[in-house]
């Protein structure tokens, strides 16, 4: 069983795994100066004893009693050995440096959190994704296998994870699972609300649709994306759209689109939409039809994408 820790900052919702001390008693394994300091150090990387010991200018016999405590707590493990000297030389890392005491047992269910965004906008944009305070519909990744007219791999499907710690801060999952592949989804047939996330050459689900959008994407290299609006071109890697319009099998439904030329404009749209969608949203009023085209960022030049530009 994995636990974790939550935390909210500037609007938004952060999470990090700890371990919980369920007996008071354990609290004394880690209320030790040097332990903390080895669980620090093990959590920066992977280090033999023998390495612990010279760093912390310790002998090795005083850092093994440590090391010790530490693994009968099952708070650091194994991740290679190593025969040296006709010896079994173990080197361990960290499995968490977070703790958390427990003395209540009254564990509420997360249908008791209380949703972090407020804001009518947003809100109404994913109006019909929630119901009863759910999510009522499912995430569409592409396959990271070799798929589709174009045998691509998805390199953008892990956005989704972003996208959908944002949604949970509007609605609780279901009992159904919110994520499939596309190559899982029988689109003409499945009565679902969609979020789609990548472009038409790793979404087969976005392909079927590309004729229908505001926003079309040209399936020829060089790929760009041309705006039905404007009518303007664009084939920048990091531009990226969102997308909202009636599912054309089931009106009804509503299905979502964050998609961009190549992953990193996927990532672009992804970040337009969850950390700036009161800019983003400035211009919808709940249409049926609805688009937005935007491009990241490197801004602290570290080569990843960091901020992003609406461009209509």
């Amino acid at each position: 069983m994995k636990n974790y820790i939550m935390k909210e900052e500037g609007g938004k919702m952060y999470f990090s795994p700890v371990k919980v001390l369920e007996k008071p008693s354990m609290i004394k394994i880690v209320d030790n100066k040097v332990r903390i300091e080895i669980l620090k150090m093990l959590n920066e990387k992977a280090m033999y004893p023998a390495e612990i010991a010279k760093k912390l200018k310790m002998h090795e016999q005083i850092v093994y009693y440590h090391l010790k405590q530490l693994t009968n707590a099952e708070l650091i493990t194994v991740v290679e050995r190593k025969e040296i000297r006709g010896t079994i030389a173990k080197k361990l890392a960290s499995k968490v440096v977070n703790f958390a005491v427990t003395l209540d047992d009254d564990w509420k269910g997360m249908e008791s959190f209380s949703p972090t965004i407020k804001d009518k906008k947003i809100e109404s944009f994913f109006d019909g994704f929630v119901t009863d305070g759910e999510l009522d519909g499912k995430f569409v990744v592409g396959s990271p296998d070799q798929h589709g007219p174009y045998k691509a791999r998805a390199r953008d499907s892990h956005y989704a994870i972003d996208l959908s710690l944002f949604v949970g801060s509007l609605a609780k999952t279901g009992k159904d699972f919110p994520v499939k592949l596309d190559v899982e989804v029988n689109f003409p047939s499945e009565d679902s609300n969609f979020i789609l996330v990548g472009g038409p050459a790793t979404n087969l689900i976005v392909s079927l649709m590309n004729k229908d959008l505001p926003v079309l994407f040209n399936e020829s290299k060089p790929w760009e994306m041309v705006s039905q609006k404007s009518r303007k071109r664009y084939s920048e890697e990091t531009v990226g759209m969102i997308v909202k319009v009636p599912n054309p099998h089931f009106p009804n439904r509503k299905v979502i689109i964050i998609a961009g030329i190549s992953s990193s404009g996927t990532k672009s749209a992804v970040i337009a939409l969850t950390r700036h969608y009161k800019e983003l949203l400035k211009g919808y009023n709940g249409q049926e039809t609805w688009s937005a085209i935007v491009q990241g960022f490197d801004v602290d030049g570290d080569g990843k994408v960091d901020s992003v530009e609406i461009l209509e």
